[in-house]
């Protein structure tokens, strides 16, 4: 049986490197390859599929508080309920995944979500909105939990920041698609329709899905027993890097999150008392997170991810420090580099875990994003309390303190020494 690790170069005789070079074409998915294309465009679209479901609510929360008579933090709860589902799911869904197979859960998280979607468009109360919304959570977890884990076992290790940045840019056009489509559209339409709009573009991104991605060639089937599942949780929390890696994501995504909470709610209030389809237009920022979760990514394979994390942060401080500013086109630009920043980081630790955890990689990536996820639940809503005390400003204190942690843990990685086998950069 062939193993999906190489050995070291050192190593590898002269005369067997051609033989161990062809093995691994043989086991990898090689960049410019035809099976590289399929899997980047079909993980592209899930996450894609992933964003748009968990974010389109955003813009509708300004919205949602008139209409329920809701409070800021009250009303943020039909993104938290989603994401802390999301996180509850992922510690069952990675080491499900581990045990059936990677592509048939991703498939039915995909298609689960999307017609949970278009039932809560249906539902006629507030409460069977949110209940809908943690079953969309649920469902998703399937997807978020395993096609991390899929790409560091199918690509190529040179290539697999790369992916990730790719995979990570379908996000970000998920995020800013679901944004923008649900921000433009209730200004004209109803809430309703608009995520009955958005239920149906997701079904169609599953279908593309489940069609074009390649099957797992280096998957191995674990078992579902107790004892090895708490002993791979148990070995990824003794290592020295990925507990760090799972703080980091907490609070990058609970910082970014709450930005984007209730940006809308200052920009509806004065001095600019906006529209809500410009509201929404602004979503266009995520474009910047496109781009940047691919080069950091790619960037990132080629100087260390050691290099990279901590100045992908120091982008994110700059462009908080810049919506702190009254000028709407410096408030702008800011939102522009911190979702350029957070994109980026997010690209770096992510396939930094893959490199990291040389066993059990789908509980490791499954506790990645549960601490991600999390982030975004409790952070997201307690952001409406720093709101609500002190405006705008209560807002920049939260994330700043946010991004500082962020900052420390980042330094903190860049002194690790790096593992020998899996994890060089």
């Amino acid at each position: 049986m062939k193993t999906a690790v190489a050995p070291l170069a050192h190593e590898v005789p002269p005369a067997a490197a051609d033989d161990v070079l062809t093995e691994l074409q043989e086991i990898y998915i090689e960049k410019g390859t035809p099976a590289f294309m399929r899997t980047v465009l079909a993980l592209f679209s899930g996450g894609f599929a992933t964003f748009a479901l968990l974010y389109c609510v955003q813009p509708m929360m300004p919205l949602l508080s008139h209409e329920y008579s809701i409070n800021a933090a009250q009303s943020s709860l039909i993104l938290s309920v989603a994401t802390g589902m999301l996180a509850f799911g992922l510690l069952i869904t990675g080491p499900i995944s581990d045990r059936v197979g990677r592509k048939p859960v991703m498939v039915a998280a995909l298609f689960a979500a999307a017609l949970c979607t278009i039932a809560s468009s249906m539902m006629p109360s507030w409460h069977g909105v949110l209940i809908m919304r943690a079953l969309i959570g649920l469902s998703l977890s399937g997807l978020a939990a395993v096609a991390m884990t899929y790409l560091s076992e199918e690509i190529h290790p040179q290539h697999i920041g790369l992916a990730m940045g790719l995979y990570i840019g379908g996000n970000a056009i998920g995020g800013m698609s679901g944004r923008l489509i649900t921000g433009v559209l209730i200004d004209f339409v109803s809430w309703h329709t608009a995520m009955m709009v958005i239920g149906g573009l997701a079904l169609i991104a599953a279908a593309v899905f489940w069609k074009i991605l390649p099957e797992s060639r280096n998957f191995r089937s674990r078992s579902l027993h107790p004892r090895s599942l708490l002993d791979g949780f148990t070995m990824h929390f003794r290592d020295a890097g990925l507990p760090l890696l799972f703080l980091e994501a907490f609070v990058l995504m609970g910082a970014f999150v709450t930005l984007f909470n209730y940006i809308g709610y200052r920009l509806l209030a004065e001095p600019y008392h906006m529209d809500q389809v410009f509201v929404g237009l602004l979503s266009v920022v995520y474009l910047s997170g496109i781009y940047s979760s691919a080069k950091i990514g790619s960037l990132a394979d080629k100087l260390g991810r050691r290099k990279v994390l901590w100045a992908t942060i120091a982008l994110m401080f700059a462009g908080l420090a810049l919506t702190m500013f009254t000028p709407l086109p410096l408030v702008i630009i800011g939102m522009l580099i911190f979702t350029f920043g957070f994109f980026g980081a997010h690209s770096v630790a992510s396939s930094w875990i893959g490199r990291r955890a040389l066993k059990a990689k789908g509980q490791a990536s499954s506790l990645y994003l549960f601490s991600y996820y999390a982030g975004s639940s409790i952070a997201g809503t307690a952001g409406g309390v720093f709101w609500h005390l002190a405006g705008w400003n209560g807002i920049g204190l939260f994330i700043g303190a946010l991004l500082l942690v962020a900052l420390l843990v980042a330094l903190k990685l860049a002194k690790l020494p790096p593992l020998g086998g899996g994890e060089k950069v």
